[in-house]
């Protein structure tokens, strides 16, 4: 059934062969490349410098036509103006105009998709929430320093709230705390059905968080696959244990030597990445209240870019929102859970009205103070059930 689902991309002897002034080729940048990539996965497409990565995201986009072979981006053209209001696009390099504010700046891209002026406010807030330069939101561009920079760019990379996103070196820049946020980004994007192509030298930020990888060389495909098919070694295997008493270890050192006979094996102990590390001493200074100048790290997620996630009900408790009932039954109306304790109350109401000794009335000849006593405080009881 998974595959009959049309995919994001589908490219079928994609070529781009670059050519001199005389129209004679130059140089074959892409040569006759076939792939596919799914919704909801996010692919990292990896090779060295000059391999055709650049040229095969620039054709996905649309500014470079193919010369020869069949691209298509959500069943279309990449040429599409329909297409690109699907794609968010972050660059190598962060091309911005230096003269205008981070603020102007997220504001001038969401005009470009026709965002209304209160969705741009409100995603203008949202997103320098998210990459951390809430504080900055007056400065202009021209001023930040390039990690900076990486996170306006990724922000504006986003405003359109994009199916499909293409993000070309997008930790470039950062410092570990910066990387290790946008990759829970890419992650979220992930949990909530978006399509995500990362384009990376930093092999290890490309483990973190692609299923799948395209490996380039040439022009060519030269691997492809998951990353778990790919970098699983067959011929190996590796046992964690707790620390083992001294006579344990030698028994299993002897039971190794009898079966291994004669092969050399390794044994060490596991060791954290430096990443994990280095986020682990940032975290106990957090809690410390260490004060810093620096870029403290980012906030939540944007509410728009959250939407239809898994963990939608935490973001809802922490939006302040109404939580669903634990309970399996479904809950009454709120007329009806209302109506036993109003008639409680008033029945009360009505035991308190003071009765005439001298001269019983009927209800419907009651005097008038008593009637307007009551529907006062009756007032005061629906109007406290309002708020």
């Amino acid at each position: 059934m998974a595959n009959q689902i049309e995919p994001v991309v589908r490219a079928v002897g994609l070529t781009k062969v670059f050519r001199d002034f005389w129209g004679r080729p130059k140089a074959k940048a892409v040569n006759s490349i076939d792939f596919e990539i799914r919704p909801g996965e996010v692919v990292g497409l990896l090779g060295p410098n000059g391999s055709g990565k650049s040229t095969t995201v620039k054709m996905l986009l649309g500014l470079l036509y193919p010369t020869g072979g069949r691209l298509s981006v959500f069943g279309r053209s990449p040429r599409v103006v329909e297409t690109k209001r699907e794609i968010g696009y972050l660059p190598e390099e962060s091309y911005l105009y230096k003269y205008l504010t981070a603020a102007e700046t997220l504001d001038f891209f969401g005009s470009l998709f026709n965002l209304s002026a209160a969705d741009r406010r409100e995603r203008i807030d949202q997103l320098l929430e998210m990459v951390g330069l809430e504080h900055a939101r007056r400065r202009r561009v021209g001023e930040f320093s390039k990690g900076m920079a990486r996170r306006i760019g990724l922000a504006q990379a986003m405003i359109n709230d994009p199916s499909f996103l293409i993000l070309d070196e997008p930790t470039s820049g950062l410092d570990p705390l910066g990387c290790r946020e946008v990759k829970d980004l890419i992650l979220t994007l992930k949990r909530r059905g978006k399509t995500v192509l990362v384009t990376s030298h930093l092999l290890s930020d490309v483990e973190d968080v692609c299923d799948r990888v395209i490996i380039l060389y040439g022009g060519r495909i030269r691997a492809e696959g998951s990353l778990n098919d790919l970098l699983t070694v067959s011929d190996a295997q590796r046992i964690t244990t707790p620390a083992l008493p001294p006579a344990a270890m030698e028994k299993l050192l002897t039971l190794l030597r009898e079966n291994l006979r004669g092969e050399e094996f390794k044994i060490d102990r596991p060791r954290r990445t430096l990443e994990e590390f280095f986020l682990d001493v940032i975290a106990k200074a957090r809690a410390e209240s260490v004060e810093t100048a620096g870029v403290s790290g980012g906030g939540r997620i944007a509410e728009y870019l959250a939407k239809g996630d898994e963990s939608s009900a935490v973001l809802a408790s922490l939006l302040n929102e109404e939580p669903a009932p634990a309970g399996p039954a479904a809950p009454a109306p709120a007329a009806e859970q209302e109506a036993p304790e109003l008639s409680a109350r008033l029945e009360s109401l009505t035991r308190e009205a003071p009765a005439d000794t001298t001269e019983p009335e009927s209800p419907a000849h009651a005097p008038e103070a008593d009637l307007s006593a009551a529907n006062a405080k009756l007032n005061d009881l629906l109007g406290g059930k309002r708020e």
